[in-house]
């Protein structure tokens, strides 16, 4: 057979399903969809809870998976059918441990590596990154290679470094190729606001419209870099055909947000709630890295609270938000050559997503 399927790597997690579903609508490929999965049933069933139970109907999409951590997670792939790779499959949270991101974001970007590179020709690779390698650096942001380890806010940024690293190594010695798209944080799927999966930013939105964010970490000139699931997944799906060298897929920088204009943006959208406005207090207060760490130290020791939870989620990204970067995106705006969302628009319409969302879980329960 030639070698025309798409492998896609975590395709079952919220950026993996976005791809697949652009790929399915906009081209004719083949594709594998390799999830995490103890054996090929399991994998199937994963397939089909992601996808719908016809996923695999006509053969054109073939569903296997395997675990990071073995020692051949992609054995069971007929290489010779794969033209190209999408990875994808990651712990993307940030309060991910070391173990963990050395375990799967690192060794598992090795372990996809060396199954690219194991046969006569390379297979070209399209590796998800983030904007965070840059770790915190302040300054202007390059759509090159990272090639000067920075110091990182936590362990998910700095793995995904690592993994970069690897890759560019293997680029760079073995002919592989390969392209980066680095995403800055999801703010929402689409235009429309909907959040298909929550972040640090939609839990520190939930802590504003319940009344209990009193401080906010950081500068409130500091630059926010978002982006849509839809933008994120076009870019990849555009960089697997005709991408090589990194692209980072953000605003450029005179139409991103910065960390008070987001606040006072979601204040606005907030703001004709009856609830919000009876538990609102104050607008909240910006205040250095330290003092916030002994609130989110304060709240989590309350055990198990939601207060304490969400601040849990925040900290390990809380130093970013005194670190002003100025992201390049020329490379990106060439490779969709798409119009950049509004994103105060964008940022309103997710505030008020998160709000109806609310309401309607108050109403089932």
């Amino acid at each position: 057979m030639t070698a025309n399927r798409i492998l896609i790597t975590g395709a079952d997690g919220y950026l993996g399903r976005l791809i697949v579903d652009q790929l399915l609508d906009t081209t004719d490929r083949p594709l594998v969809l390799w999830v995490r999965a103890t054996d090929r049933a399991h994998a199937l069933a994963r397939c089909r809870a992601a996808f719908g139970s016809d996923i695999t109907d006509g053969g054109r999409v073939v569903c296997t998976g395997g675990d990071l951590r073995e020692p051949d997670p992609f054995g069971g792939i007929k290489r010779h059918e794969i033209a190209a790779t999408a990875h994808l499959a990651a712990v993307t949270t940030f309060t991910v441990d070391a173990p963990t991101a050395d375990a799967v974001n690192v060794e598992g970007t090795a372990k996809l590596l060396r199954f690219a590179l194991g046969g006569d020709t390379p297979i070209p690779v399209c590796l998800a990154s983030t904007l965070y390698v840059s770790g915190l650096t302040p300054g202007p942001v390059a759509e090159v290679e990272v090639a000067t380890r920075p110091s990182f806010a936590n362990h998910y940024e700095r793995s995904k470094w690592e993994a970069e690293r690897l890759a560019f190594d293997a680029a760079r010695h073995q002919d592989l190729p390969l392209s980066v798209v680095r995403i800055a944080t999801v703010l929402a799927d689409d235009d429309t606001g909907t959040v298909g999966q929550d972040n640090a930013v939609h839990n520190t939105l939930q802590l504003l419209l319940h009344g209990m964010l009193t401080m906010v970490p950081g500068n409130p000139d500091t630059p926010v870099h978002l982006t849509t699931g839809s933008i994120a997944a076009a870019a990849v799906v555009a960089a697997l055909d005709s991408g090589s060298g990194v692209y980072h897929a953000a605003a450029p920088a005179d139409r991103t947000l910065t960390l008070g204009q987001a606040l006072e943006l979601a204040d606005t959208a907030f703001g004709d709630d009856a609830g919000f406005a009876r538990r609102r207090q104050r607008r909240p207060r910006f205040v250095d890295l330290r003092t916030f760490q002994l609130l989110a130290e304060a709240a989590q020791s309350m055990g198990g609270s939601v207060l304490g939870q969400a601040m849990g989620s925040l900290l390990p990204f809380a130093p970013q938000l005194s670190v002003s970067k100025q992201i390049a995106t020329g490379r990106f705006q060439n490779l969709l050559d798409a119009e950049t969302p509004d994103l105060a628009a964008l940022f309103g319409a997710t505030c008020r997503y998160l709000l109806e969302r609310g309401g309607r879980r108050a109403r089932a329960s």
